[in-house]
């Protein structure tokens, strides 16, 4: 037989598309020929396959072959062809039995080994999707890939042990001679190395950060250095519920495409984390890259937090970037090798200082900075992105006697129980909207079935007439509004629910 097939899984963002391997054998001179859009590390991947091959025990032929990836429309990248091409090419040669249905994806070492590759979740869940349960891979990505229901995933070590298993010649094989390959460890999700005990007082910006996390809201924090604004968004992760199923295998999906930690022995559970420093590029925030773009910190942190730290010190293209994600919840990344679409659904905290030199209206501070100073490192803070933030919050420095208090502070659990119970309440009353935060409200719902009513939003409505507010702060405040209703037990946001969500949403951003 001169032709061969298997199948293999092209990533773009994490969506997933099934790859048909077809390989030829003709009867001109040697020759190795990769068609149907492969960049430059795939072609790459001819000569790893050759050297596999040949140290396994299974030459390809000597003479033309010709590899096709269909459909040949969409562009392909990385090493997870390897076994696919390779086992293509061996059936084409008749040194294997029929593939079958089953899907291949690991990297090849020259002699012969199977290594793991980045992205196997998403890429098996989209080979069961299509109807490819039988999965092969490297015994690295064993655990993670078994975490997609539906898939029969058999993991090797070496191309060897994959050839056996589909009808080679055992007397031709070097089984003997291969090393296994040393994966690293899979790992599982550890407990939590915070808790919000351990922030001294700052009683009021507790409250915002439990009144952010019950309604899924953006959080600005401003105060001077040292007053514990980074030690509160580092908590915040501690106080979200649980992720979902859903949730969490989003969640896996996008650490397993961006390649970080070693294979996981289940899902993630808890929401992510992320705090790019202030030098961080737009790629390395919203994604992009070489080829096709890769996710970034925003997506990252999808289904958690994005923490920006030192907020103005960003460059102002950063901020403005994630005005998409704010409003949709997903990046679109456009390369000129395609386009990713990202799930970017997080919470932003931003945290900065009242001014340049950090003292202003700090009791015993000696501000040095200027009134242009100070304007100018205003307006470093993108004012869109500014609106987009329901809580802001001011973070004096905490107190001597607050320090010393024998009064324990509330734990995180004890927090994270009140969150779960008004998360709980929210995603009864917003099921019928297809949304389950207060945060994801549309406006329409707001001011229609949800109106608290016009005693409640008396206040609101002033500010609206008198220009204070935009028409998205309007709903945002209702949004906040609803959240401190849950909170608080209330059926419907009253007047004074609505007068604390429009002080949060009037203290100052900055100096």
């Amino acid at each position: 037989m001169s032709l061969g097939r298997a199948f293999a899984v092209a990533l773009i963002g994490l969506n997933g598309h099934l790859v048909e391997v077809e390989a030829d054998i003709g009867q001109t001179l040697p020759n190795f020929v990769l068609l149907g859009l492969p960049d430059s590390s795939l072609h790459e991947a001819r000569e790893r396959i050759r050297s596999a091959a040949q140290n396994t025990g299974l030459p390809l032929s000597r003479r033309k072959l010709t590899v096709n990836l269909i459909p040949a429309t969409l562009p392909k990248s990385g090493s997870g062809f390897d076994l696919a091409i390779c086992l293509a090419a061996l059936r084409a040669a008749g040194d294997l039995h029929e593939t079958g249905r089953t899907v291949f994806l690991a990297e090849l070492s020259l002699d012969g080994r199977l290594r793991p590759v980045t992205g196997i979740l998403p890429a098996v869940m989209a080979a069961v999707a299509a109807g490819f349960g039988r999965i092969v891979v490297a015994r690295g990505n064993e655990h993670e890939a078994a975490l997609v229901p539906g898939a029969e995933v058999l993991a090797f070590n070496t191309l060897a042990q994959v050839a056996l298993h589909f009808g080679a010649d055992p007397q031709r094989l070097a089984l003997e001679d291969q090393p296994e390959p040393e994966a690293a460890p899979p790992v599982a999700e550890t407990g939590p190395l915070r808790d919000l005990s351990e922030v001294a007082g700052q009683a009021d910006a507790r409250f915002g950060l439990e009144v952010a996390a019950a309604g899924a809201h953006h959080l600005l924090m401003v105060g001077p250095p040292g007053a514990g604004k980074t030690m509160l968004a580092e908590r915040l992760p501690t106080i979200l519920p649980p992720l979902t199923d859903t949730e969490a295998m989003e969640v896996t999906a996008i650490h397993s495409l961006a390649g970080r930690g070693a294979p996981r022995l289940d899902l993630i559970r808890r929401a992510p984390y992320e705090n790019p420093h202030h030098t961080a590029t737009v790629v390395s925030v919203v994604g992009g890259g070489n080829g096709m773009p890769r996710p970034g910190a925003a997506t990252r942190a999808h289904r958690g937090v994005l923490f920006l730290d030192e907020a103005p010190e960003f460059d102002r293209r950063v901020m403005d970037a994630l005005r998409q994600p704010l409003e949709d919840g997903r990046l679109v990344v456009h390369r000129a090798a395609g386009a990713a679409d990202y799930p970017a659904r997080f919470q932003l905290v931003l945290a900065a200082n009242p001014c340049p030199c950090g003292q202003d209206g700090v009791k015993g501070g000696q501000c040095r900075c200027t009134s242009l100073e100070r304007r100018r490192y205003a307006s470093r803070m993108s004012g869109p992105v500014l609106d987009r933030v329901d809580v802001r919050l001011d973070v004096p420095r905490v107190s001597l006697r607050e320090m010393n208090s024998a009064e324990p502070a509330e734990s995180s659990a004890c927090v994270a129980a009140r969150v779960a119970a008004a998360r709980s309440v929210q995603r009864e009353r917003l099921e019928p909207y297809g949304v389950t935060t207060n945060a994801e409200i549309a406006g329409r719902v707001l001011r229609g079935p949800l109106h608290p009513g016009r005693t409640a939003t008396k206040e609101l409505e002033l500010a609206m007439e008198r220009s204070l507010m935009t028409a998205r702060g309007h709903d945002r405040v209702l949004r906040l509004a609803w959240t401190l209703a849950d909170l608080a037990a209330h059926t419907v946001p009253d007047a004074d629910d609505v007068g604390q969500a429009l002080m949060f949403r009037e203290r100052r951003a900055v100096a």
